[in-house]
Order: structure tokens, then sequence, then C-alpha cells
């Protein structure tokens, strides 16, 4: 595991090279979640709460989803593995004594810190200044709010290492990308929490491994889900990533076998 830690080492420290793409990030970050933010201020038009939400929850679950999703980008993940399948870099790796998904994973973690802390805590900072956002319902809340985030971002790598190791037999990851967009934009609570589905959509929804990216942190932060409900659906979600993590070594088994290298 040292090997990998290095790896992850090895990307924050590289994120740190790049300080000029570190202000545009950080400014592109401010603009992104000040526009959800403001388009949640827009739908309420000044009434005090929607369907037993208030405004003040909204914007707090708009503020926590921007910091989930804000520092793993799946698309890093799913590019990268796209792009050592066209360039041939994949096969070097079969001659190497570490996993190829691992070190994808790996890196994008390094990445994903560097992001966490230079990118996402400003950005929720500043907007949360401006807007407000509330604390967690009581400190259970916030403590298991805290293992949900890295179960999320757990099962985001996951979703996203699955869904590029599919590049192996399509030999482009581009339109993976976009699928993977829309799913999550649909199914993780990212634009709309499940509380505003209809009801049918709301519970199939809760019970997607993509449900434990955005929507049920934001939901514990704000107490949504009582101490049984929390602990249940946090079980839930270990499973989903334990099934995640075996359809990964096992697709990396069957594309590791059919490998067609492009470039070189």
């Amino acid at each position: 595991m040292s090997v990998y830690f290095a790896f992850a080492r090895s990307a924050f420290l590289t994120q740190l090279a790049y300080r000029h793409e570190v202000w545009a990030n950080m400014i592109g970050k401010l603009v992104q979640v000040f526009a959800r933010v403001a388009i949640w201020v827009a739908i309420y038009g000044g009434t005090a709460s929607i369907a037993g939400v208030s405004l003040e929850q909204m914007v707090t679950y708009a503020l926590l989803g921007g910091a989930v999703t804000g520092a793993i980008r799946y698309e890093s993940i799913i590019s990268g593995i796209g792009q050592a399948l066209r360039t041939g870099d994949v096969a070097v790796w079969l001659l190497k004594p570490a996993s190829f998904p691992l070190y994808v994973l790996a890196t994008e973690l390094g990445r994903a810190a560097f992001r966490f802390v230079i990118l996402v805590v400003p950005t929720v900072a500043v907007v949360a200044a401006v807007y407000g956002m509330l604390p967690p319902a009581s400190p259970f809340h916030g403590v298991m709010f805290v293992a949900y985030g890295l179960l999320a971002y757990t099962i985001i790598a996951l979703l996203s290492a699955l869904f590029g190791l599919v590049a192996f037999w399509l030999l482009t990851s581009f339109s993976l990308e976009w699928m993977m967009q829309a799913i999550l934009n649909l199914l993780s609570g990212q634009l709309i929490p499940f509380w505003f589905f209809p009801a049918p959509v709301a519970v199939i929804a809760a019970h997607l491994p993509f449900a434990w990216i955005v929507y049920y942190p934001s939901a514990v932060w704000l107490g949504r889900l009582d101490v049984t409900a929390t602990l249940s659906y946090f079980g839930l979600g270990l499973g989903w990533a334990a099934l995640l993590a075996v359809g990964v070594v096992l697709l990396w088994r069957q594309a590791s076998t059919r490998i067609v290298v492009q470039g070189g």
C-alpha cells in the first residue's frame, strides 16, 4: 500500500505546481456554487418552505453537495483510463507489480485531497458567509456526515473506475464521461434532492449507489435521517461499495485479457 500512497502523494504535490490553474479553478468553483444556490433562492422566491424543506436547509444541501462532488472528479478517472488505453500505456502496467485500477484511484485520491483543502473548503466558507449555512443537526449527525463523505468518495471513485474500464470494449471513454455526468445529475441528488421526486422514483433512486454520493451525506447533516436510519443506510452504502469493488476487480480481469494497443 505504500506504493499507492506514494502515487497519491505525488499527485497532490503535482497540483501545487500549477498555481495559476488553482486560482482559475477556485474562481470557477465559486461561480458554480453561487449559481446553484442562487437558483434555489430564486425557486423559493420568498417562500418559507417547499414540501417541508426550508430555504436554509436547501442552501445548506446545495453547499454540501458541492463539497462532496467538488473534490473527486469522476471524469479524471474515466478519461485517465481511456487515455492509457489510447496511448498503449495500459499495456506497460501489465508488466509492473502494481494494479492499474488502484494506481488510477490512488492518483485521483491525491488530487481530490488537494482540491478539498484548496478549493472546496474555501468555496464553502465564502458561500456560507454570504447565504448562511445550518450546522449539523447533532454531534452524531456531524460525525456520521464525515463517515458518509468518505463513503461517498469511495463509491464515486469505484463507479468511475467501472465506467472507465468499459472503454476497453468501446475503445473510447468520451461517451462514458457524458453518461456518468447525466446519471450523477439525476440519480445522486446533486441537482434536485430526492424529497422533490415523485414517490416511486424517489424510492428507487434512494436505493441505488449514486444516492450515497450526494443525497445521503447531505440528508444526514440536516438530520432528515434518525439514528437508526443513519446507521442502516450507512451499512447499505458499505455493501454497495464492497459490491462495486468486486465489480472493478472482475471487470479489470476481463479487460486485461483483451487489451488492444492503439498507440505507443
